[in-house]
């Protein structure tokens, strides 16, 4: 039964895709990010005790938990190899409507596999091993964010690119994501470029001039999410309510975008980075050129 109505979903989403003659669909932003883990409850203290955050039963094939950041979440499955210096499994991003977006791009020359249905109901389709794209099922339950929470909007993740002009044709020139800020650890250098959806505020940021072959530590600060928070002060009298005792390089800090940031790490050295939704100073580098997130 539930596969049958999958492929109804499936059928009433193709004949939508019909109506948009070509044109891409809405990229609206983050639905969910996954990662590996080797320390599943080493996860759960951060992300349940110190982030106050409400988990959920696993959606994914493989998957061991979700942690639910207001409607989007981060998902934990086991490490395949626990020697891998990779934890990031996938970005997915959130779309209007999967079909056409899955034609679209096949259309523009872009290799797609098909959709799969979800047990909450959404549609999605992964390119490549890094970015899923997903359209919420109409019958997915909410999920209410806990009291305790100390983020309730994921506001961008980032992971390590060797090519932006590669990164570029497909996220900017294909799917209408337009740049946010870029900046560098030197004057005149880029390091990050935040590339912001098109029909939202989230981003995805890329992850620069890096080591051939980055180690553990190196491949979890570049391979991150960010939780944005109204008050950084706020967020981290809210951390140390729930017990949490800063570590190495783990301490708030205005950043180059002008922004406060506070850095955490999960067991397998996964960076959560807390950010100010914005800037309190002018940013080095370069100006902001799309609107700023909100809780």
């Amino acid at each position: 039964m539930r596969r049958l109505a999958a492929i109804i979903s499936l059928l009433m989403v193709c004949a939508r895709a019909q109506s948009l003659d070509g044109q891409r669909p809405r990229i609206l932003g983050i639905d969910h990010v996954s990662f590996y883990t080797t320390q599943p409850d080493g996860v759960k203290a951060v992300y349940s005790g110190t982030f106050g955050l409400a988990s959920a039963a696993p959606i994914e094939s493989g998957g061991i938990v979700r942690y639910m950041v207001g409607r989007q979440w981060v998902g934990y499955s086991s490490a395949p190899d626990a020697k891998a210096t990779d934890r990031m499994d996938h970005v997915a991003f959130t779309t209007n409507n999967i079909a056409a977006l899955r034609q679209y791009l096949i259309a523009n020359g872009v290799k797609v596999p098909a959709i799969e249905g979800h047990s909450d109901h959404s549609l999605s389709f992964m390119d490549g091993h890094r970015i899923e794209f997903v359209e919420r099922g109409k019958g997915e339950a909410v999920i209410p964010p806990a009291n305790s929470a100390v983020s309730r909007h994921m506001i961008h993740a980032g992971f390590l690119v060797r090519n932006r002009d590669t990164e570029d044709h497909f996220y900017r020139d294909l799917l209408g994501f337009h740049l946010y800020w870029h900046g560098g650890m030197q004057p005149g250098t880029t390091d990050w470029v935040a590339m912001q959806v098109p029909d939202g505020t989230d981003w995805l940021e890329y992850m620069l001039n890096q080591d051939e072959h980055p180690d553990l530590r190196l491949m979890g600060v570049l391979n991150h999410i960010s939780l944005g928070v109204v008050d950084m002060k706020k967020a981290q009298a809210t951390l140390e309510s729930h017990g949490w005792k800063p570590h190495a390089g783990e301490k708030a800090q205005m950043g180059k975008d002008g922004k406060w940031q506070l850095n955490v790490f999960d067991p397998d050295l996964t960076r959560i980075e807390l950010m100010e939704f914005k800037p309190l100073e002018k940013p080095c580098c370069a100006e902001f050129t799309g609107p700023h997130p909100s809780e």
